[in-house]
């Protein structure tokens, strides 16, 4: 038995913002354990632990070709796991000798494309996976869908009159229409201009909220991550790198590509002296790196402050590049080879070519060994 809320309408003169009934889901559990994927030679997932609380919306982060879609089509049974086990509710649906087929997990998919067919009708199309109702109920689970996403008035249409907007919310009145008890979703807003896709996650969230149907999201920004999920799972290279809320793994990554992946970063070399670590803009703890150890100091580009000239670590404002709110000033300090990049308001830019003192605020320094993780950047 389902229950229904009624779904508060947004202000807006648009009649597509006016949704209907959302229909409240039985939420699973969805657990990997110890999975694994190969292809041949190439590793695809290594060993993948996670655990998804019912209800909950966890987003999968990572850089592309790093496992994240493979993890859900394992999950949906679009493949099967080369070793490991999927759990739906504590219950094995694949493993060693158990696969159970997509059409019978009650696990909804939303593709980045949208996957629309050209030559349905929008309703033809949300009513497409719901196989087990007649054609009469089908189309009437497919409308209540449409109204849940503010298209009703769509229905008989045909894809190709929608915005990207729009069949976005179509790809997702077609995912929920079956109520699943899990939903994944495949990068669903990359093809989204950056305002629209803004308004889009805002939209969806309410619509997963009111579904209460646990949900993946994959996704390769930081901030949909930090936006969307109540968890955040950072991978990379099949690996499943930290997991927590997103608040934790901006302050405490567990290493330099975590600290890149949230912030961006000045990273000078250091070297550990009294168990601190020692550079041109002061010393900061080494949280437990060996006495003469080689280090990393992290230190996130909004943490530096300006000071006047004569004050502090002695700098040249060398660039400013205005980027909205704020600016990125370009720094010669005193001592360091490479140049610091400060995040600053746009009012607070000093003139180009000037002296200037800087500092570094302790809360915005991060310190890792020198070989704590990669050297570059990179997936």
């Amino acid at each position: 038995m389902f229950e229904f809320l009624k779904v508060r309408a947004r202000p807006t003169g648009d009649p597509s913002h006016r949704r209907g009934k959302v229909a409240v889901t039985f939420a699973a559990r969805l657990t990997f354990d110890d999975v694994s994927r190969r292809y041949g030679d190439t590793v695809a997932l290594d060993h993948v632990s996670l655990d998804v609380a019912p209800g909950e919306i966890v987003c999968l982060l990572g850089p592309s070709g790093c496992g994240k879609t493979t993890l859900l089509r394992l999950a949906a049974g679009v493949e099967r796991p080369s070793s490991g086990r999927v759990l739906l509710d504590n219950k094995e649906v694949a493993g060693p000798d158990i696969f159970v087929p997509p059409e019978k997990r009650g696990v909804g998919l939303m593709f980045q494309d949208f996957a629309l067919f050209p030559h349905l009708s929008i309703v033809d199309n949300v009513a497409y996976g719901l196989k087990s109702l007649t054609r009469s109920e089908a189309k009437a689970e497919a409308f209540a869908s449409l109204e849940r996403v503010g298209l009703a008035h769509y229905a008989s249409e045909y894809p190709h009159i929608l915005s990207g907007g729009e069949q976005q919310r179509v790809a997702l009145a077609r995912a929920i229409a079956p109520r699943p008890s899990v939903l994944l979703m495949d990068e669903p807003f990359s093809g989204l201009d950056p305002r629209l896709r803004e308004r889009m996650r805002e939209e969806t969230l309410v619509i997963l909220h009111e579904t209460s149907a646990t949900c993946i999201v994959v996704t390769h920004d930081p901030e949909e991550a930090m936006r969307m999920g109540d968890r955040v799972a950072l991978m990379r290279k099949g690996k499943l790198l930290q997991v927590g809320k997103a608040l934790d793994l901006y302050r405490a990554p567990k290493n330099i590509f975590a600290a890149r992946t949230f912030s961006d970063l000045n990273e000078l070399p250091a070297r550990v002296i009294g168990g601190s670590a020692a550079t041109v803009l002061g010393m900061f703890p080494a949280n437990g790196i060996a006495e003469g150890g080689a280090a990393i100091v992290c230190v996130r580009q909004r943490g530096v402050r300006f000071l006047p000239a004569g004050e502090g670590v002695p700098a040249r404002v060398l660039d400013s590049r205005f980027l909205g709110d704020i600016a990125l000033v370009e720094l010669a300090v005193q001592g360091l080879d490479a140049l610091i990049l400060a995040r600053v308001r746009e009012s607070d830019v000093p003139q180009l070519g000037s002296e200037i003192g800087v500092k570094v605020d302790q809360g915005a320094v991060l310190v890792f060994p020198a070989d704590n993780g990669p050297s570059q950047a990179v997936p």
